[in-house]
This record gives C-alpha cells, sequence and structure tokens, in this order.
C-alpha cells in the first residue's frame, strides 16, 4: 500500500506579522482541510516582533500547526534564538538550528542552512560560511545510497537558479542570492528547495538532476521563492503542496521527468565537483558496450553486435551513395566553387564558408558524397578527425578556440560548420549554456553527451540531428523529430551572448563579391599552411 502524502506549507518572510501568517493558515484549513506542518524561511521575526510574540511565547496563544522555522538572519534578531543546535521557541513553533537535517516520523528528510552567506571571517552567528555548507554535505553525502533530500529550506536565494528557466522578473538571478547555497542545492538534490529575503514569488520550472544519457535518471527539483507575508503587493507568501517521503515512493514514479523539465541551473558547480564511480547494479552493464538508441525512451540501451536486428553476418563497408542531383560540396562536382578551397586531404578538404560568420569561418568535408557524419567510413572520419587537430592547434595559435556544429537535416552533403571564438571572450561554459538556453527558448531539447563518444552511438544513419561540439570534445545533441531552424548554429554564435553579431545570422545577407572571397582563402591558406598535414603527409 503506497504511503499517504503529507500536506505541507510554506511561507516567506514572516517579519513578526504572527497573527497574520498563523489566521491565513487557519483559514487554508478550515476551507481545505488539517495540514501537517509550516515550515517558515527567511525572516521570521522583525524589528516589531516583541508585543505579538510575547502572546505565543508566554502560551497565551498557540500556532494552529507545527512551524518549524530558519534563525536569525542579522544581528537584531540574533536574540530571539537562544540555543544554536536548535530548540522549540513557544508551543508548535520549533527552531530548527544553525544546520542539519530534520527527519520526522514518516520518513520525510528536511535540509535546512540558517542565515545568509558571510562576508567576513570568522562569519557572525546570523551568517553561514563554507565550512557549514561542506559539514551539512558531508553528513548527507556520507549517507549509503544516498540519493537527495524531500526538502531544502534556507533564506538567501541559490545564486544562478534562473538558468536555463523562466523569468524570476525584477530578480536578477545571476547576481542575487548565494554561490554556497547553489553549491548546496547541486549537492544535496532537494525536491523542493524554499527559499525568501527578495520580498518576490518565483516558481522555477523544475530542473534535471541528472546529465541526461550519461547518468541513471534521477528526480527533479522544484525552487520556489516566496515574498513577504501581508505584503501590499498581494505577491504570494504561502505555498501549499502535498508530498510523500522519497523513502517511501516507487523509484520509477519518483524519476519521471514532468514536460516542462529544463537543465540543471548548476551545471558548472555539478561539473567543478570531484567525480565519484557508482557502483553498476544488477541491472546495468558496462557503458563501453553500448549505444544510445533514441528512438525510444532516452537512454535506454541496445546490443552493438548486431544480434536484434538479426544479422550476425560482419558489415561490409559501403562506398559512399551518389548524389541524386548537382552537389555544391562533392569536390568532383562543377557546383564547387574552388576558389574557397583553403586545404585538399586523401578523402576531406576544407573550404572557405560562403557568407561566413567571420572570415576565418570554414568547413570540414568529405571529398566523396556523405550526407552525415553518421554515415562516414572509417578512413573518411580519421581523416576528420586529423583535420578537427589541426585547427584547434591553428586557432589556439591565435587566442581562440572552435565551435562545431552539423544540421543533418534539409541537406545532402555533410557540412562540419566551424567558428572561432576569441578565448577570452567566454569560456567553453558559456558557449554551452548559450546554445541549451536558446534551445530551450525554442523547445529544442539538446543534452550534452559523453566527450569520449561519437554522434554514430546516439544516431543511426538516417536520423536527423543537430550537434555542437567544443575542441575539448565536449558536446551537445539534439534528435530532430519535426521542423528545426536552418540557421539555429549560426544564431546561437552569432548572438549577443557570444559574438554579439546578430546581422551576420543568414548566411545570404553576408556572401562578400569574389575578388573578397579569393584574398580571404589566400590569407587563411596561408596562416594556415604550418598546421596543414595535408602538406606533409
Amino acid at each position: 500500500m503506497a504511503a499517504a502524502p503529507l500536506r505541507v506549507l510554506a511561507c516567506g518572510d514572516v517579519e513578526g506579522r504572527l497573527e497574520a501568517i498563523f489566521g491565513r493558515v487557519r483559514a487554508i484549513q478550515a476551507k481545505s482541510g488539517r495540514f501537517d506542518m509550516l515550515l517558515c524561511v527567511g525572516n521570521f521575526f522583525g524589528s516589531t516582533s516583541e508585543a505579538e510574540w510575547a502572546e505565543y511565547r508566554t502560551g497565551a496563544k498557540k500556532a494552529p500547526i507545527p512551524t518549524f522555522v530558519l534563525g536569525a538572519n542579522n544581528q537584531d534578531t540574533l536574540s530571539y534564538f537562544p540555543d544554536v543546535s536548535g530548540c522549540e521557541l513557544a508551543e508548535n513553533i520549533t527552531y530548527l538550528g544553525r544546520r542539519g537535517v530534520y527527519s520526522g516520523c514518516s520518513g520525510l528528510q528536511i535540509a535546512y542552512l540558517s542565515g545568509t552567506e558571510a562576508q567576513q571571517q570568522p562569519a557572525p552567528a546570523h551568517s553561514f560560511s563554507d565550512k557549514d555548507v561542506a559539514e551539512l554535505k558531508t553528513s548527507l553525502l556520507s549517507t549509503p545510497n544516498f540519493r537527495g533530500v524531500d526538502i531544502l529550506l534556507t533564506s538567501p536565494w541559490p545564486r544562478d537558479v534562473g538558468t536555463f528557466a523562466n523569468s524570476a522578473g525584477e530578480i536578477d538571478t545571476k547576481k542575487c542570492g548565494s554561490k554556497l547555497v547553489s553549491d548546496l542545492a547541486a549537492s544535496l538534490k532537494p525536491r523542493y528547495h524554499f527559499a525568501a529575503l527578495e520580498k518576490a514569488y518565483y516558481e522555477r520550472l523544475p530542473y534535471r538532476n541528472h546529465m541526461v544519457l550519461q547518468e541513471t535518471p534521477q528526480h527533479v527539483t522544484r525552487f520556489i521563492a516566496l515574498a513577504d507575508v501581508g505584503n501590499t503587493s498581494k505577491k504570494k507568501y504561502l505555498y501549499a503542496f502535498s508530498i510523500v517521503p522519497m523513502s517511501s515512493m516507487d523509484p520509477a514514479e519518483l524519476v519521471k521527468q514532468p514536460q516542462d523539465v529544463t537543465e540543471n541551473p548548476y551545471r558548472k558547480l555539478r561539473k567543478e565537483a570531484p567525480k565519484s564511480k557508482a557502483p553498476l547494479s544488477a541491472e546495468e552493464e558496462p557503458a563501453c558496450q553500448f549505444f544510445f538508441d533514441l528512438n525510444k525512451h532516452q537512454g535506454k540501451k541496445r546490443p552493438s553486435d548486431g544480434k536484434e536486428r538479426g544479422d550476425s553476418q560482419p558489415k561490409q563497408a559501403k562506398k559512399p551513395p551518389q548524389p541524386t542531383g548537382p552537389c555544391w560540396f562533392c569536390l568532383a562536382s562543377p557546383e564547387v566553387e574552388k576558389h574557397l578551397v583553403v586545404s585538399i586531404g586523401t578523402h576531406c578538404y576544407l573550404a572557405l564558408a560562403k557568407g561566413g560568420l567571420l572570415p576565418d569561418h570554414v568547413l570540414i568535408l568529405p571529398i566523396g558524397h556523405y550526407q552525415s557524419v553518421v554515415d562516414l567510413s572509417s578512413e573518411v572520419l580519421e581523416e576528420v578527425t586529423k583535420y578537427k587537430a589541426a585547427l584547434k592547434e591553428f586557432f589556439r595559435s591565435k587566442g581562440k578556440r572552435y565551435v562545431l556544429f552539423e544540421r543533418n537535416y534539409r541537406s545532402q552533403h555533410l557540412q562540419l560548420q566551424v567558428i572561432p571564438v576569441p578565448l577570452d571572450l567566454c569560456t567553453s561554459e558559456d558557449i554551452k549554456e548559450a546554445f541549451i538556453a536558446q534551445a530551450q527558448e525554442q523547445q529544442i531539447e539538446l543534452l550534452e553527451i559523453p566527450e569520449h563518444s561519437n554522434i554514430a552511438q546516439v544516431a543511426r544513419p538516417g536520423t536527423p540531428y543537430f550537434y555542437v561540439e567544443l575542441d575539448t570534445g565536449e558536446k551537445l545533441f539534439h534528435r530532430i523529430r519535426g521542423r528545426f531552424p536552418l540557421q539555429f548554429g549560426r544564431e546561437v554564435l552569432a548572438s549577443e551572448a557570444l559574438l554579439a553579431r546578430p546581422e551576420r545570422a543568414d548566411w545570404r545577407q553576408c556572401a562578400a563579391q569574389r575578388p573578397e572571397e579569393e584574398a580571404q582563402a589566400r590569407a587563411f591558406r596561408r596562416e594556415f599552411e604550418p598546421f596543414d598535414f595535408s602538406l606533409r603527409d
């Protein structure tokens, strides 16, 4: 029999308005039935709390349901919290403590961190330090089979919580809040995270706690910031929800992903964290012996030995198919604009892009007719890899990193677009975030795939897709199932978030006259010559 859900209320800054919050709770219970607890984040006490508080402290009045509060966020209210480890402040009102985990008899786990992030050392009594966060993380992460907590309570917002998400209105989530709280949320993976202090209501879209195609699916997190009680702007300060403790849930039900789920806003923090290798469960198999099959449920494995197809014979190498009509990119075709070609190898060649985003925007192209990377023979793929390495070395010598993308959709000949971006302009993480953010705006699911994988592991021949690769080997992938914006890759790179050249997003608006193209090609050949392996092989 499934466990009965707990009915919980969470509220923002009470600031001493005890009659207002408890009156509202009574009204809700009279209409909707009894709730199990009230969780208060932000400032529970205010500068004028004493008169109302005295009635509760002396027992003249009583909170209508068990109420759990966080500690002081400023020097003025420290005196209301006599015991740093937590204590009962009045009947039905409990101060949780400086930091820790509250576990009810139902199995519900509530992690909490009182105060604001310390701006000096030693940390004042109303602040927390990196040591507080580290100790709270260690106490939970060292628990066998730790999957996360049900609820996380903090007063400050986590920094960058709005990344990849719906707008937080007037709140700038890149400047507001605490980086330490972000780190804590990234590690503890709460199902619900409540915060306050900003006098604003913000319910973020749920975000993932796993890397799709790289990690076992996990539950999502819902971040909710609540306004101050009784605010004149009528912003939401009380949030009601039902929750079954994680420990009592069916694992498959727990990890279900809602349709509006987004990427994790703390991806940078998760990547910087030390990687611990989890043991394989009985149902899992080593990751080096499977392909991802995106035609089915994400992450499901299909055999790589050919048996599923009823084909136990070794696969014969295929000659590249011939184009069905004139091809602008087969090197032997009269349609090719050969004045743009800057290097020719045995199986591939480099050419400047027609209407390039930048003067050194180049294409890696197979000499023969191949539609996508997935279709390439091993020797062609090997030479593509050599061109990537040469271009990385070339662009790095000029203080740049390249971004490569392929759109296998409404194109008949493989074109690997290679665009350099100045190293001092943005990091590789900035580039990935720009692609993911713009993809989400257009309802495109752009997933990060393992650096060691290749596209043939996530897409079968003939599968329409779009993928991005950085010169670090990091990759993003989208399986195209319907319409797809043809200029998406260029639009992201040309956007204000990266190159800030939006006027060059469409190649047709950037075409130069032939003499200018010839001059650009000569200049590129001359500069690239020391790195061009085709001249030495």
